[in-house]
């Protein structure tokens, strides 16, 4: 995976941790165990289209280039 892939990929990664907190956060939920539970969580998704070996887009399946 080259420097640029990887920078998409952390980029998705976070985009939806943040949103994951931003919700609860906005919704009143101000504990930081929940918070960071919700960061971890937010993870997941993104985490697993990248341990996908049919994604092509990156992750174990991606093409190398």
């Amino acid at each position: 995976m080259d420097k640029k892939a990887l920078e998409a990929a952390a980029g998705t990664y976070l985009r939806a941790a943040a949103a994951s907190v931003a919700a609860l956060y906005m919704s009143g939920i101000t504990d930081p165990k929940t918070l960071l539970n919700a960061f971890i969580a937010g993870l997941i998704g993104p985490l697993a289209k990248a341990l996908n070996p049919k994604d092509p887009a990156y992750g174990f399946g991606a093409k190398k280039k």
